[in-house]
């Protein structure tokens, strides 16, 4: 009997170790061009060389992984959508989101809201969790994601030490860096949020990584980051920062890695009495929030209440997908500014439906990385997974954290690292030897 049992033509080939099922014979050319995708949502090329604006680089690599992607599948006989439970509740929560349209405060901003900006995501999600589908991709992901983050990472100490910071409107008297300029940093909040987001990735490869060369590499990339965040002087990129090194202190005395964890520590509290003034007062405001000079901590947190006031109010609808900013016009005047917290943002959206339901991706999706740790961990051959799984467990972790002080609940920020998490899982999983007689059942 040959190694790979032939399965029927309408289901796809059984997969064998390290393969998640399909991956034999993935084409390469959808994983590159969803590659290319997330170096240009980064790093923005067409913002240096305006020549390239006109071509859409994004769009048309996002639409060739796409198209690609369904193409091959429909041309193999396997499904385009596989149904996990991570897969179903992003679906139920979109189709939620959809459902409560016509209800919206403005249905026409809601239907160009969720095209725009949660679908691209939607997208992106389904995509990493489809065509990354070995080791040896997961693995590139995380490294582009750590090469990706140095110039953004340089752009940001650049600004600091040489005096790019925002104008008096944006900043309210205090000094900030200018973000690095695309979507997803374009001020010095994401760009914190995003750095932190790859940081734990850049951790994982240092940890599986046996080069010398690479492991100084990556420990130039992780200190270079960890200056930027900081460099940003934002509030929630400190404490998600802070959760990320502890998460990761608490995972190297497991592994009795002490000598390393001392290390990282001595090196932080070498670096406190380095730190600016300005700094060390911006971080006492999030204790004492009425030392905010700026005004920006009393007003995220007027508007925090204000915007659960409105959720008791409509616990069931909503002000529609996207639209909490108008409905928090309508509560304490316009000022046009939306709820600086991701779960009161998608409770305020959809209703309490809809942050049930984000709730229960969010559990799925972290016990996947749970499931991938431990699946990992009993595989003689599966460190390398078992690492990157753990950083993307300790990514998800900061988006839970960062998820309180940012506006972002339809952006690529958590649901890239989802995509990445659920294709970790299944990769882990996959390398698990399946006995003959199972093999055969499932094939039958």
């Amino acid at each position: 009997m040959n190694s790979r049992v032939q399965a029927a033509w309408w289901r796809p080939p059984l997969p064998q170790r390290g393969e998640t099922a399909g991956s034999a014979q993935a084409a390469a050319l959808p994983f590159w061009a969803l590659m290319a995708f997330t170096i240009v949502l980064l790093l923005s090329p067409q913002a240096f060389v305006p020549a390239l604006a006109p071509l859409h680089l994004a769009f048309l690599s996002a639409a060739l992984a796409g198209g690609v992607y369904v193409a091959g599948c429909l041309l193999r006989h396997q499904p385009v959508l596989r149904l996990t439970p991570e897969m179903v509740l992003a679906l139920a929560l979109a189709a939620w989101s959809l459902m409560t349209m016509p209800l919206s405060y403005w249905p026409g901003g809601s239907l160009s809201f969720f095209f725009e900006i949660y679908f691209k995501a939607l997208v992106v999600y389904w995509l990493l969790a489809n065509v990354v589908d070995s080791v040896s991709r997961l693995k590139t992901v995380a490294w582009i994601l750590s090469l990706i983050a140095v110039p953004i990472s340089l752009a940001a100490v650049k600004a600091f030490f040489s005096g790019g910071f925002q104008n008096e409107a944006l900043s309210h008297g205090l000094d900030r860096i200018h973000g690095y300029g695309t979507s997803l940093t374009g001020n010095p909040n994401d760009l914190a949020l995003m750095l932190n987001m790859i940081l734990p990735l850049s951790v994982a490869l240092l940890l599986l990584t046996r080069r010398p060369a690479l492991r100084w590499l990556l420990g130039a990339v992780i200190c270079l980051d960890c200056i930027a965040i900081m460099a940003t002087f934002s509030r929630g990129g400190f404490l998600t920062l802070g959760v990320i090194g502890a998460a990761y202190l608490w995972i190297l005395f497991k592994r009795r890695q002490r000598v390393l964890a001392m290390a990282a520590v001595t090196a932080v509290l070498l670096c406190v009495p380095l730190l600016p003034s300005a700094y060390l007062d911006r971080l006492g405001t999030i204790t004492n929030i009425e030392a905010d000079e700026t005004g920006s901590a009393q007003t995220r947190l007027n508007d925090s209440l204000v915007a659960a006031e409105f959720v008791v109010d409509h616990p069931l609808m909503g002000a529609g997908i996207g639209m909490n900013i108008l409905a928090l016009n309508e509560a304490r005047g316009s000022t046009w500014t939306e709820v600086h917290n991701v779960y009161l943002e998608y409770a305020a959206d959809l209703g309490l439906p809809g942050l049930i339901m984000f709730l229960l991706l969010l559990r799925a999706v972290v016990k996947g990385v749970g499931e991938a740790r431990r699946a990992s961990a009993a595989d003689p051959d599966g460190f390398e997974v078992h690492c990157l799984a753990e950083g993307l467990g300790v990514s998800l972790l900061g988006f839970i954290v960062a998820a309180f002080f940012y506006p972002d609940a339809y952006q690529f920020y958590f649901y890239y690292i989802a995509g990445l998490a659920v294709a970790a899982r299944s990769i882990a999983v996959a390398r698990i030897p399946r006995a003959p007689a199972q093999a055969e059942s499932a094939a039958a």
